[in-house]
């Protein structure tokens, strides 16, 4: 299976959610790949800082900021159980691609309403790729969502409107996730009993639960 983890828009969380998807899929049991499609290279900064830090290998981590990931990502997934697309912002043709190659795509949006307007681009790409890929699945993640604030409680009804749906489980703005990104870790590494790691097993039980 291919997950992709896509918006236009910057700064919402893309690397962190495609690594720790990636990383809880691979503890429990399943064999993955990560797919590093920003010309940025977030991804892999954060398999090198691991590396550095002497930590194990969780799974294998690749470049691939290229138009051609609809050919190349189908033949990586043959290998493995999951290969996990970290896509670019603001690279149409790289998005355009990475919805030909995937079976599901996720679409991380901060709870704010320049975030929900921004999905607008999105949408439309996606649109365009189901002409090709009819049965492709699509839904929203909210992610970085600050507790006790009303455009928080509010980002869930207003994506309602939108034509696809969003998942149950949210990611909320902790700590540890940044941390996590400095040291080349997961938040279950870190905190293994915290809320940010409860928070993502129940995105990669719902996520699992969308593919079978």
């Amino acid at each position: 299976m291919i997950i992709a983890l896509l918006n236009q828009k910057g700064g919402v969380g893309k690397t962190t959610l495609a690594t720790h998807l990636a990383g809880e899929l691979t503890r429990n049991g399943r064999s993955v790949v990560l797919v590093d499609a920003d010309p940025q290279g977030s991804a892999l900064d954060w398999s090198q800082r691991r590396k550095e830090a002497t930590l194990p290998r969780l799974f294998g981590v690749m470049g691939l900021p290229r138009e051609t990931l609809h050919q190349e990502a189908p033949d990586l997934a043959r290998n493995v159980d999951y290969v996990i697309i970290d896509g670019a912002p603001r690279v149409t043709a790289l998005a355009r691609s990475a919805l030909l190659a995937a079976d599901l795509v996720l679409i991380p949006v901060q709870p704010s309403a320049y975030d929900i307007w921004a999905t607008a681009e999105m949408l439309v790409l996606i649109r365009e790729a189901r002409i090709y890929r009819p049965a492709l699945k699509a839904i929203f993640v909210i992610n970085r969502r600050v507790m006790r604030t009303v455009i928080g409680r509010e980002a869930r009804w207003t994506l309602r409107s939108q034509e696809i749906p969003t998942l149950d489980a949210e990611i909320h703005q902790r700590i540890v996730f940044a941390e996590s990104v400095a040291a080349g870790r997961l938040a279950s590494e870190l905190e293994p009993f915290g809320a940010a790691a409860r928070e993502m097993t129940a995105l990669v039980r719902e996520v699992e639960g969308l593919l079978r």
